[in-house]
Order: C-alpha cells, then structure tokens, then sequence
C-alpha cells in the first residue's frame, strides 16, 4: 500500500473543466448588475423585529440560473451548492462561512419572478443591452414555433393531466404539452419575443404577437399560410413585408428545368436559410439546456421558465459558452 504523504489532504488540485469553463464565460457575459437593479425593488424587507437578514439579490439570481442551466429542481439546487465547489464558487458562498439558501429561499426567489413577470422584463433588457453593442439588428423577424411535452400520465393524486396543456398531431405523431411560439432577429438569431400557448394553437394565430414593430420583413415556415390576410395582423403590422414558405406539396411539383421555376425554388431555399437563424435558438433551448420537458403544471409557470431560457440562450449565443455548454449540462431534467 502507497504511504499517504504529509501534505495529503492539504493539496488544492482544481482542473479548469468544462463545466468551470461554461460559468466563467457566464460570469463575464451576463449583466449582473443592471438585472440585479431590476429586481432589487420587488425583493421583500427584512421585517421590524430583525431575524435571519435576506440573501442578496446576486446570490439567489445566480442560483436561479444554475437551475436553468443544469437542469435543477429546487432541492437539487440547494444540495448542489454543497456537492459542486464549482457552483458554490460561482454563487459566491464561502461553504465555511456562508449560510446556504434552503429550497424553501429558492422557491420563493422563483415565484417572486414569476409573480411580478421578470423574467418577460428581463428578456426586454437583456435585448435592450444587446441592441446597443450592435448584436441584434431588429430589421426583421423569424417566427417560429416548437412543441414542449408535459407528463401525459394520470397516475397521480388527482387522476388528471394538467388542465392547461392540450394534444395535438404533427405528422403522424400525437403531442401532449404547449408550443412556445418565438420571434428572432433575422440577422442574429436571438430571440426577443415568446408566447407560451397550450400545444394546439395554431401558429398563424400568434404571429402579430412575435413582432417588435420595428421589422420591415418576417419570413415564416409554410405553417403561417395567410398570416398577411389576417386582422390582427394588418392592424397592428400594415406595412410589414411577409415572407411565408411555399408548401412542401407545392414545391416538390415545381419543374426546376423551366426558368420560372427555377427562380421559385432558388427562393424557396433562400427563405430556408433565413429561417434557419431562428431555428439555431431551440438548438440551444433543447440540445444545450436540455430543455424538452415542462418541468411545471400551468402556462404562467413554464412560461417564466422559456422566457429565461430565451434570454439566457441569448447570452450563449452571444458567446462560445453553447459549446461548453452541451457538455457540461446533464442529459435529463430534473422535475422540481
């Protein structure tokens, strides 16, 4: 058997992992300070007679966010910051010090940004950040939708599935869950709207909601056939240029060997390619969060969450975080 040396034990051996790597970057890439200045009014006082003094606004934000990036539930979190000196570290929390925040601290700092929409205002501010330093155009928008399952079981106390939720049929295949519907930047990629809907809403329908008013051209998947014609679309949007795919069926019978055609198809994978940009920010939502699965019952909820999950995604985007990211992130999510 090896002798121990003396110096065993007292060694500190840190390996810059990737997991390390992705919350530096983050670190750097998040405005810490102007999202902590917008919460900071909605935090509740200490109450007159004293106790426990609360958290500071930076510890319980940067907990919220490892939960997003790492898939944690609020037990998970707060056991995390004692299992992962990495995540301790990035917390700010002196393990030998420091008074840990219990799940009880954590859920209630995510229920304060759910109650007072935060999370929608600070998608806004993070964009707002971004259009400054010239990273988001806002001359044109993506709109696109996916699909986010929920647990479709009823083996449970109340021998329902969640009343918010609906099924729906893409394909051949039948989906239980909602449809976070988004806009991006044509340019970027970057998402600057959602809407959370139950998983049967037509996507055409909430269009007008996905523009920032500032675009002159939307381009679209053959989804949103019409969407020019529609009412709220010409009220609130007269003077935007759509750009709605051609449908699959349609395009496959264009002769690509007669000039018009050709010119038809040549556009068709142009639109293609512009639509692309906005499909790089579920890659991000789903491949590197890990985001396929609602992790709570209701819309409000969950829509906090995508919402994060945008504005978050955004950051990454804006850095090479996406890439330390998928590694670093577990497979599976952890329902809270």
């Amino acid at each position: 058997m090896k002798q121990a040396s003396l110096g065993a034990g007292f060694e500190l051996k840190v390996k810059t992992t990737r997991k390390r790597e992705f919350l530096r970057q983050m670190q750097q890439v998040v405005p810490w300070k102007e999202l902590g200045a917008l919460i900071a009014p909605h935090m509740p006082s200490p109450g007159p007679k004293g106790g426990r003094p609360p958290y500071p606004v930076s510890v319980l934000l940067r907990i919220h966010f490892l939960q997003q990036w790492f898939a944690l539930s609020d037990p998970a979190a707060e056991e995390a910051l004692y299992d992962v000196p990495a995540f301790a570290e990035f917390v700010g929390l002196d393990l030998g010090v420091d008074t840990v925040p219990d799940e009880t601290t954590i859920l209630r700092f995510r229920h304060l940004l759910e109650e007072k929409n935060l999370s929608q205002r600070m998608l806004e501010l993070v964009n707002e950040i971004l259009t400054q330093r010239g990273l988001m155009v806002r001359s044109g928008t993506v709109v696109d939708a996916t699909l986010i399952a929920a647990p479709s079981s009823t083996k449970n106390q109340s021998r329902s599935r969640d009343p918010e939720m609906h099924q729906t049929k893409k394909g051949n295949q039948w989906y239980f869950g909602c449809k976070a519907h988004v806009g991006t930047d044509a340019a970027s990629g970057l998402a600057h709207s959602v809407v959370v809907t139950p998983a049967n809403v037509a996507d055409v329908t909430q269009a007008h909601a996905l523009l920032h008013g500032e675009e002159r051209d939307v381009f679209a998947d053959a989804g949103y056939q019409g969407v020019d014609k529609r009412q709220e679309v010409q009220a609130r949007h007269p003077k935007v240029n759509w750009y709605v795919a051609m449908r699959p069926g349609k395009r496959r019978q264009l002769d690509t060997t007669k000039p018009l055609d050709a010119v038809l198809d040549e556009l068709e994978g142009v639109k293609a390619r512009i639509r692309a940009r906005g499909e790089h920010i579920f890659g991000v939502l789903k491949c590197v969060f890990r985001y396929t699965k609602v992790r709570y019952k209701g819309l409000k909820k969950n829509a906090a969450q995508i919402t994060t999950l945008l504005m978050l995604a955004n950051l990454a985007s804006t850095s090479s975080a996406c890439s330390s990211a998928s590694s670093a992130t577990p497979r599976c999510a952890t329902r809270a």
